[in-house]
């Protein structure tokens, strides 16, 4: 069966026309072109003890808000098999979330923390294309490249962090056989969904003590975060979407209003708001928010020194 996968796989990568097809013939042809995999090869993902060391170190943070929905989502679906893994960016197995009589089956087919799951060195899988992609999907079975992974269904969203950037995969795999379809779409949503919580945790934790602006994407996913000044200072990447901001990275602030519609919280702060808001859009030219409030350069400069605005 390994074998007659691998020559599937190769037949597909070598017609010229794979990665025209579906988002897997695609990864199949990245596998074969980019990474230069064997589909036949035995890549048993290599342990990481110092690298995982350091890279849990690093995001300390990301692991400790994921905790909670990781252990809701478990309870959900440890009855079925499944296994959770939390990878960082590269895919590097960071945790799981397992029942210790599932555990041998995982490590046996190299799942476990420490692994590497990139897609440059496991071929097309839940994890890797997932990030490579930077999109939820499933890689059932003989979807995999390599044929000693058919055995597994994986499925998969990606976890952006407070600035935009892709920090991790949410994994949810099996090493059972006689997966439903219909309840791997069930799953996938319900993964999707906990991606996104912990994008919001990781988001509002990194944002403490800012407002936080909900916006219309469905999910909850497009979060603002709002200073005193009415000045939006942070975006989820669902939110820089969908209020057309920098795709990831820092921005330079923008007036809610301007984004949204939204008026200032009541009358407090409200002289400073309307100054900072003139000050964001002109980019801090002094002279042409003072064009654009209809005052004199020297009102607003004494008008900010009263509102304590350097």
């Amino acid at each position: 069966m390994q074998i007659a996968h691998a020559d599937q796989v190769m037949a597909s990568v070598t017609s010229g026309q794979a990665a025209a097809r579906s988002r897997i013939a695609a990864s199949w042809q990245r596998c074969f072109a980019r990474h230069r995999l064997d589909p036949a090869a035995r890549c048993a993902p290599v342990i990481h003890a110092g690298r995982l060391s350091d890279r849990r170190d690093a995001l300390e943070r990301l692991l400790r808000v994921a905790a909670p929905p990781l252990e809701d989502l478990h309870r959900m679906i440890a009855h079925s098999g499944r296994a959770i893994f939390l990878t960082d960016s590269d895919g590097l197995v960071l945790a799981g979330c397992l029942r210790s009589a599932d555990a041998e089956d995982f490590a046996r087919a190299g799942l476990c923390a420490g692994t590497d799951w990139s897609e440059a060195a496991q071929g097309t899988n839940g994890i890797g294309t997932c990030l490579a992609e930077e999109k939820p999907l499933t890689v059932h079975r003989d979807q995999h490249y390599l044929a000693e992974n058919i055995g597994m269904s994986c499925i998969d969203a990606p976890v952006f962090g407070p600035d935009g950037r892709l920090v991790a995969a949410l994994d949810v795999s099996s090493v059972r056989s006689g997966e439903e379809a219909g309840f791997n779409a069930l799953i996938g949503g319900m993964v999707t969904r906990i991606a996104a919580q912990i994008e919001a945790a990781l988001f509002r934790d990194a944002h403490a003590g800012l407002r936080i602006v909900l916006g219309d994407e469905a999910g909850g996913a497009a979060l603002l975060a709002v200073d005193r000044d009415e000045l939006v200072v942070g975006a989820t990447r669902a939110a820089r979407r969908q209020f057309r901001l920098e795709r990831s990275g820092a921005f330079a602030p923008v007036p809610l209003r301007d984004l949204t519609g939204e008026a200032a919280q009541g009358l407090a702060g409200a002289e400073r708001a309307v100054v900072m808001r003139a000050l964001a859009r002109a980019g801090g030219n002094v002279s042409a928010a003072a064009r654009d409030l209809g005052l004199g350069r020297a009102t607003l400069y004494r008008r900010m020194r009263r509102l304590g605005i350097d």
